[in-house]
């Protein structure tokens, strides 16, 4: 039999057609129920037992190697049409027009690589969560009103399956998998139920970033926030942190930068205060460190997060959110 197989394999490099109907011809002699491969596999339960393995393996080669001769003259044939289609072989190609980034793939990325200079690595996570991930684990306890803070899209309940409303969730899956220190940023994807209008929007991406390790402190917080905002902004950009509330946080703060447009005076864009909110960060709540495993009398961390949309909005001087998500080449056009 493997004479027989080795001088079919023989014929089959040989074939050729000039239509598909001698394509055609050809898959039906030899891949049809009753074409000459298909025999062999019929003939192949009379082969000793000893002899079985080396001609089972042969048989599946030629077989795959028949397919596989089929679909390059199919291929071929197909080019063939197309050039006679367009058999005007002297016109000029269409022109191709290069394409460009998204504002906020761009931002992403240069958020991406600021910290990467610091030393943190790059985490991802899933879209679709459970409630742990995305608030039990974080100090959010059942019935508290914080989880009101986010309008969410449950896709079921008992138990609760859900869209991540934040990217901390990410965060969460690090520190169960490793052991402190831990320094990673996690940008994505996220979604609360809100109404679309030119500041908010339904689906928006967030970078957070998460340090963890013995004696972190706030002041490490704080020349961690001055770098970042100063590589990203320029360095005449001023900070200002206020205090604010988060479950996963203790102490939380807001921060601000000095308006970007007016360079601080004030205009309509700050709402002449001359400041711009830009995210939110604070300590890592012992909480959150003990129920993910860390002992949090031995390691502190902090956390921050901010909205990459909002970033590209000052950074590009954008004033509705929609833009980002409309495909208007007008607008995506514009940035290189």
């Amino acid at each position: 039999m493997l004479d027989t197989i080795e001088k079919i394999r023989k014929e089959i490099s040989d074939w050729q057609a000039k239509n598909n109907d001698e394509l055609e011809a050809l898959r039906i002699e030899y891949l049809s129920k009753k074409g000459k491969v298909s025999q062999l596999f019929n003939e192949f339960r009379d082969v000793p037992n000893e002899l079985k393995r080396e001609v089972g393996k042969s048989l599946n080669e030629l077989k795959n190697f028949a397919n596989e001769e089929l679909n390059k003259l199919k291929d071929e044939l197909s080019t063939q049409d197309t050039v006679e289609a367009n058999n005007d072989l002297t016109l000029p190609p269409k022109p191709i027009k290069v394409g460009t980034r998204h504002p906020i793939s761009i931002v992403r990325n240069e958020i991406i690589e600021i910290f990467n200079r610091l030393g943190f690595t790059v985490s991802e996570g899933p879209e679709i969560e459970d409630d742990w991930h995305v608030f039990s684990a974080l100090n959010f306890p059942e019935e508290h009103p914080a989880r009101d803070m986010q309008d969410t899209f449950f896709i079921q309940q008992n138990p609760d399956v859900l869209l991540r409303t934040h990217t901390s969730s990410v965060q969460v899956h690090e520190m169960e998998e490793l052991e402190p220190p831990i320094r990673t940023v996690t940008p994505g994807r996220v979604f609360r139920n809100e109404a679309i209008s030119a500041r908010a929007h339904c689906i928006f991406h967030q970078v957070e970033a998460l340090y963890i390790d013995e004696n972190v402190s706030f002041a490490d917080l704080k020349q961690t926030l001055i770098y970042f905002v100063k590589e990203l902004f320029g360095q005449d950009v001023q900070i200002r942190l206020r205090p604010s509330y988060f479950p996963f946080t203790e102490p939380s703060a807001e921060m601000d930068i000095s308006c970007t447009i007016c360079e601080g005076e004030g205009c309509n864009v700050c709402k002449y205060t001359g400041w711009l909110e830009i995210l939110g960060c604070g300590m890592v709540d012992p909480n959150v460190l003990d129920s993910n495993k860390i002992n949090s009398k031995k390691y502190t961390g902090f956390a921050l997060g901010m909205g990459i949309e909002r970033i590209a909005m000052l950074k590009y001087g954008i004033k509705d959110l929609r833009l980002f998500f409309e495909n208007d080449i007008r607008f995506l056009e514009q940035f290189k």
